[in-house]
Formats: structure tokens, C-alpha cells, sequence
């Protein structure tokens, strides 16, 4: 197969065993590091990457997407609902009230936020029904005063499934005797993990009629409704929009910004950065190619002056060494994106074998919003790192290449 010169004597030099096995071995680093630079940028881009998913699918998934509320209880959110429906950014709503408090369990205290919810509604806007150890969010039964609440709140409180559990209401009843803390006894009816510690450990759920009968409200009275949007990146707009449709200044909207918006700018931010410091990591490597390719052409002059006695123009000179640390480049990036593509695939099940085979946990839920160290990969992000890999390898070979097509061939072979 026909090869032009520069592409075939490149080829053949990095091939070629050199008699000076220094300029060999620093090669070889300079491909390794670079396939090492490659590999840790995909692993941690794909590390944020997960991270990113999970926020916005698993957690964004069961905390509302936006509320409209009003400041006194609404009578006919079906009505509500049917309005905010009309507008195509809304894909579902569904009726909910809140209450904070205690939830208390033989001696043992726990702070809690109550959602009460729809048990036929709620799964339009949440994923919570994906995630129950026991039992089930159909298993709330208005005037039963069941309760569903997370396995670290169940953990910590030491209940189980049919448990009564007193929840402790942040309200005081006055009566003849004193002043005493309204309580209500609740039946644990289920339990569930989502892996965020927040949601686990201090969200609970109950029917939204024993949650107005506690409220001292009509049955059908709701705080507001929930909602669920197409792009929830447009959640505070469309929100305030909806609000501002629906009456004058009857409804305020809320959305998960307020509530969740740091924590995925956050994370967002870090992916950025972290991204930016991986890079100067593979820049490094990539620019010991300088390095390797300076010494090839001290190594190489007498080469370089007889190519040039044959008619070897500067421009191939130059074309030579530019194609032998390409090859450098483009066999380090690729060796570096397939580990990094494998290592990707498989952090997660590696991770989670580790801590079980050393029984630790090494992200701990009332730290990070997720117990386990999620990762996805994405081909913009490997096809991203491998090019700015080659950009990087290839800008590195033109000082060197340069230097090459300069050589003066009565210079060279002077002392040949």
C-alpha cells in the first residue's frame, strides 16, 4: 500500500529500537501519562456526570418540580389543577399539604417533614412508589392515619411495618389544666430508600385528608399543588407565569431552586472545574512529547542531513517528526479513553464491592445527597477529552518538527 515518505519514516522511527534507550523510555512515559491523563479525566467527568443525573432524576424526582399555594387552604384543587394543565410546560399535578414536628418512638426523637399526598395522584409527579423496601404509598387509608416514612428515620426510631409512632405537632392545645403539645399517634404503613439521606431520614408521608383533620381542615382542603413540567429547567419561570395567571396575587409559586438550586449549581460548577484541572493534567503529559521529540532529533541529525543530501525537502523533515509524536498522541489517547470508558462502566459495582469487602461506606447520605457513587457515561464527554487530547499532542510536535527541518545537513554530518 502506498505510504507518502514523511508518513512512512515517522511510522518506522517509533517503531524502530533507538541506541539511545533514555529517549526510548522517556516515549513510553510520555504515552503513558498521556493515556493516564485520558483515563482520569473520563473516569471523574463521568463521576459528575452521575452525580448530575442522579440529582435531577432521583432527587429532583420525588422533591416538587414547582407548588402553587395560597395563603389560605385551597378547596378545590381539581379545579386548580385543570387550569395549570392548560398551560404545555405542566405534565401533571397533584394536591399536598406539609407539616413539620417530631416524630417520637420510645424515647427516641425524631425531626420529620410531613407530606401529605394523593395516594392516586402522587405517582403522576413522583417516583417515590419505585423506591419502597415495604409496603406501599396505596397502603394510605384516609381516617387511618397511616404513616410512610424513610429506613433511616425507620432505623433510628426502631420501627417497623404496623408500628405506632407519635408524631409531635409544633402547636401547643391550651387547656384548664395547662398548656400541652398537640400529638397524634400514626401507623407505619411503609418504608423506602431512595439513597439521599435527606429524604430518608426526614421525609414522611401520610394521606392529605389526616393531615387537614390534624390541621383542624375540611377533608378536601389542601395547602396547594403540586407540579410537574416537561423541562424542569423551566420551572421558575413557567411557575411565577401560572401564578400570576391564576389570580391576583392569591398564589405564590415555589420551585426546586430554592430548595435544591445550590446543590446542582454546585455541582455543575465542579464538573467545570474539575474538568479544567484534568485538562492541564493531560497537557502535561501531552507536552512531554516535546520533551521526547527534541531528544529524537539530537538522536537523529545524521539521519536528518542524509535525507536532506537526497532531496528531502525541509516541509517533509518537519511532516516526519510531526507524524511520529502524533502516533505518540493518538496511541496514548486511545489506550487512555478504552480504560477510561471500562473504568467508567464499572466504578460504580467496584466501588460498592469495596465497601462491602471493607465494611465502610465512603459517601455518607447525611453528607452528600447520595449514598453510592453514581457514574454515567456520556459520548460527547469521551469524544470532548479525545480530541482535546490529539489538539494537545499534535500542537506539542511543532516546536521539535521545526526544529528538525532546520538542521543544516554540512552541519550534521561535520563530525559523522
Amino acid at each position: 500500500m502506498f505510504r507518502p515518505l514523511f508518513v512512512f519514516i515517522g511510522t518506522r522511527y517509533t517503531r524502530a529500537k533507538r541506541r539511545n534507550h533514555f529517549v526510548s523510555f522517556i516515549s513510553l512515559t510520555s504515552m503513558i501519562g498521556l493515556a493516564l491523563g485520558v483515563l482520569v479525566m473520563i473516569l471523574v467527568l463521568s463521576v459528575m456526570n452521575g452525580f448530575d443525573h442522579e440529582m435531577r432524576t432521583r432527587v429532583l424526582g420525588m422533591v416538587p418540580h414547582a407548588t402553587l399555594e395560597s395563603a389560605t387552604p385551597i378547596d378545590d384543587w381539581r379545579s386548580l389543577g385543570e387550569r395549570a394543565l392548560e398551560n404545555p410546560q405542566v405534565l401533571a399535578v397533584a394536591p399536598f399539604s406539609q407539616m413539620q414536628g417530631l416524630l417520637t418512638h420510645e424515647g427516641t426523637v425524631q425531626k420529620v417533614l410531613i407530606n401529605a399526598v394523593d395516594p392516586l395522584e402522587e405517582p403522576k409527579v413522583s417516583i417515590i412508589g419505585d423506591f419502597f423496601q415495604q409496603g406501599s404509598l396505596q397502603a394510605l387509608k384516609p381516617g387511618d392515619f397511616g404513616i410512610v416514612i424513610g429506613d433511616k428515620a425507620a432505623t433510628k426510631l426502631g420501627v417497623g411495618i404496623g408500628d405506632r409512632i407519635t408524631f409531635v405537632a409544633p402547636e401547643v392545645t391550651v387547656t384548664p389544666a395547662g398548656m400541652f403539645p398537640r400529638l397524634k399517634r400514626f401507623t407505619v404503613v411503609g418504608i423506602f430508600h431512595v439513597g439521599a439521606g435527606e429524604i430518608d431520614g426526614f421525609m414522611a408521608m401520610t394521606h392529605v385528608q389526616d393531615l387537614a383533620r390534624l390541621q383542624r381542615r375540611q377533608a378536601d382542603q389542601v395547602q396547594g399543588i403540586r407540579l410537574k413540567f416537561a423541562d424542569l429547567f423551566q420551572a421558575p419561570r413557567t411557575a411565577w407565569e401560572l401564578a400570576q395567571s391564576l389570580g391576583d396575587d392569591t398564589y405564590y409559586a415555589r420551585d426546586w431552586t430554592r430548595t435544591h438550586g445550590n446543590l446542582y449549581q454546585a455541582i455543575r460548577m465542579e464538573k467545570a472545574m474539575i474538568g479544567l484541572l484534568l485538562l492541564l493534567i493531560v497537557a502535561v503529559a501531552a507536552f512531554n512529547i516535546i520533551s521526547t521529540l527534541v531528544m529524537v532529533v539530537t538522536d537523529k541529525k545524521g539521519d536528518i542531513a542524509i535525507l536532506r543530501t537526497l532531496g528531502a525537502t525541509p516541509r517533509q523533515i518537519m511532516a516526519i517528526f510531526m507524524v511520529q509524536g502524533t502516533v505518540i498522541g493518538v496511541v496514548g489517547t486511545l489506550i487512555g479513553a478504552v480504560l477510561g470508558c471500562l473504568a467508567a462502566l464499572n466504578i460504580s459495582a467496584g466501588i460498592a464491592a469495596l465497601e462491602r469487602a471493607l465494611g465502610i461506606h465512603f459517601l455518607n447520605a447525611d453528607v452528600y445527597f447520595i449514598d453510592y457513587l453514581p457514574s454515567q457515561l456520556l459520548l460527547a464527554d469521551v469524544l470532548m477529552v479525545c480530541a482535546a487530547a490529539l489538539l494537545l499532542s499534535f500542537l506539542a510536535t511543532l516546536y521539535p518538527a521545526w526544529r528538525a527541518a532546520r538542521t543544516q545537513p554540512a552541519e550534521a554530518l561535520r563530525y559523522e
